[in-house]
């Protein structure tokens, strides 16, 4: 038994889950502000994050060069808060959010639930953040030093909970007005099942006018700040029929977008309230991915997401078509090394199935 494994049990188990996830996340935003602690930390776990371009498991994607192929999804730094603490970790890349234009609180607790028999996480949080003009600031902050703007940052954006489906479009443009310019890339999320009325938005007929307004927004905000075009890229659920993810894939490649996040949380469970994930999430995860990759080509990035808990699952994302992956769940359960852990067994593996999309 790990040291983390024996703190989980006898304490972080024991918690309310939301608390528990507050007081780890403080700890990993405090330290990444320690200079000399966060470098020491990052030197003895993710030395290949200072190894820029052309460093063992780099991926040259979305006008970056990724120091590592494994990062972490959307959902756990919701306000850009511990960027520099999560990369100390040996993530090798953070998506921050879901944020909306205007702050919101989220849903009522309880909201967050672990299924310790599933190793999972059930949580209705209802994009609860700190809206789109403070993570704006947090992040040019961030890209100030050095360090800062070496980290790839994307960042998650949705609409607020009192925002009408007809007026969505205009919540999202101005996330992408607001964050273009500090992001590496932006994900419109409409896949969230904690937002009333969201994943209707998924379809293809109102999903087009969400992503046009975004991109012409994200366009307006880099070509006024003189800097390059912000990749743009949309999160699709895990429970679309596959038809369904084909009219996805077909969008993206009609309004000639960036790629593809799959996949989220699923509703398809009867533990209660809101998106499950975890490991249950792999199997269809790779079969989105997949059905993604053989539609779209090979130029769209596709972000694999759901169910992470090993390097060979990110080892299976790749080979299944996707650029990058992501990972939450097994953060909770695994502890402070484990990003660091699988991107290590990545790099080692250097030149073959490891570093890349996998022919």
């Amino acid at each position: 038994m790990t040291p983390y494994t024996l703190l989980f049990q006898t304490v972080f188990r024991r918690m309310d889950p939301e608390r528990a996830h507050e007081l780890a996340f403080r700890a990993i935003e405090t330290a990444g502000r320690v200079p000399v602690l966060r470098d020491v930390v990052q030197g003895a776990l993710a030395p290949y994050l200072g190894r820029g371009a052309g460093g063992p498991g780099s991926v040259e994607v979305l006008g970056r060069t990724v120091p590592a192929p494994f990062g972490l999804a959307g959902g756990f730094d919701k306000n850009a808060r511990a960027v520099r603490g999560l990369t100390m970790l040996g993530f090798g890349f953070v998506e921050v959010g879901t944020v909306t234009p205007r702050p919101q609180p989220g849903n009522d607790a309880p909201r967050m639930w672990r299924e310790l028999d599933l190793h999972g996480v059930r949580n209705r949080m209802g994009f609860n953040n700190d809206g789109a003009v403070e993570m704006a600031e947090r992040l040019r902050r961030l890209r100030s030093t050095p360090a800062g703007r070496a980290a790839v940052v994307g960042v998650n954006i949705g609409k607020n909970k009192t925002t009408s489906a007809e007026h969505a479009a205009d919540d999202y443009a101005r996330c992408a007005r607001l964050l273009a310019v500090e992001a590496d890339y932006l994900v419109v999320n409409v896949s969230s099942p904690n937002t009333p009325g969201l994943r209707d938005l998924q379809t293809t007929a109102e999903l087009r006018p969400i992503l046009v307004a975004a991109r012409a927004a994200a366009d307006e905000a880099t070509r006024a700040a003189g800097v390059r075009r912000t990749p743009l890229l949309v999160k699709i659920a895990p429970d679309l029929a596959d038809e369904d993810v084909d009219a996805a894939a077909d969008l993206v490649t009609e309004l000639g977008l960036d790629g593809v996040v799959a996949v989220n949380t699923t509703i398809a469970h009867d533990r209660g309230p809101g998106g499950l994930s975890g490991p249950l999430l792999l199997p269809r995860g790779l079969e989105v991915v997949r059905r993604l990759r053989d539609r779209l080509g090979p130029d769209p990035v596709v972000i694999g997401v759901g169910g992470v808990t090993g390097a060979d699952d990110v080892r299976a994302y790749l080979r299944a078509g996707a650029d990058l992956v992501q990972g939450y769940t097994s953060f909770v359960y695994r502890g402070p090394f484990w990003p660091s852990a699988i991107n290590r067994a990545l790099t080692r593996s250097q030149g073959s199935s490891s570093a890349g999309r996998v022919a």
